[in-house]
């Protein structure tokens, strides 16, 4: 029936459209506080010496994340930056400190995977009339996730983009499924959530009135799956899926 229709296919970010895999968070912290220190070091501003710069920007982190998780929430990285920078009397431009914060983002953007024909695939959702957006819970600011998503050739796709640290509420919350939903301008019955997670991504998007998809991947090995999840390998199977849907058979 029409008003069970998919009209709309919203996506996660980490480890759906965008695969990382596991990842070493140490290594990589330390990969991205070397770009940023040695960004910083030869803008001229006043970092001073490399381990106390590290070990200051954890600390900031560490305490960022407690409260996001208290408050079930997520902080805007680039404004932590500025931040910190400050009280250090850095002087930078707004284009600068952007890139201070792809700097931090880089050796995370270095690990990613797409799958090969991710872009064929999008352009077969997009012909088959579907609205497509991105709901990621993340605290990397757009500045970072949008120039990436460029580079992939694949941002044009998602004109309705949420990525929570923009907001007091994330993913399970279902205010944030709401508020994506009035952003797509889809009621939530005609939307088909993708994500990695089934607490965040499918318990959400089922409690907000969504379907659900979930991709297999090491993220929900073993986990149980509401009944009504749609279970999918690639993206690439989505079409199919949908056009099944939609059209009753």
């Amino acid at each position: 029936m029409a008003d069970k229709q998919i009209k709309a296919v919203i996506f996660d970010l980490g480890d759906t459209l965008l695969n990382f895999g596991k990842v070493d968070t140490g290594s990589l912290f330390l990969k991205a506080g070397r770009l940023s220190y040695e960004y910083l070091k030869n803008a001229d501003q006043p970092v001073g010496g490399f381990q106390r710069y590290l070990w200051g920007n954890l600390l900031g982190i560490r305490a960022q994340s407690f409260f996001s998780g208290l408050f079930g929430n997520d902080f805007d990285s680039l404004e932590i930056l500025k931040t910190y920078g400050h009280r250090k009397k850095y002087t930078l431009t707004d284009e600068q400190w952007e890139d201070v914060n792809r700097c931090w983002y880089q050796p995370l953007k270095e690990l990613t995977k797409v799958e090969s024909d991710l872009i064929e695939t999008l352009t077969a959702l997009k012909d088959a009339g579907l609205k497509l957006g991105i709901l990621s819970n993340t605290f990397v600011n757009a500045c970072s996730l949008d120039t990436h998503l460029q580079e992939l050739g694949i941002l044009d796709f998602f004109p309705m983009r949420i990525y929570s640290y923009q907001y007091e509420f994330r993913k399970p919350n279902i205010k944030i499924f709401q508020t994506a939903a009035e952003k797509i301008d889809t009621p939530a019955a005609n939307i088909l959530f993708v994500g990695d997670r089934v607490n965040k991504d499918v318990n959400g998007a089922l409690k907000a009135g969504m379907r659900a998809a979930l991709i297999k991947t090491y993220t929900n090995a073993g986990k149980q799956r509401p009944e009504g999840t749609i279970e999918i390998e690639k993206i690439a199977e989505l079409p199919e899926i949908i056009k099944k849907i939609n059209s009753g058979t």
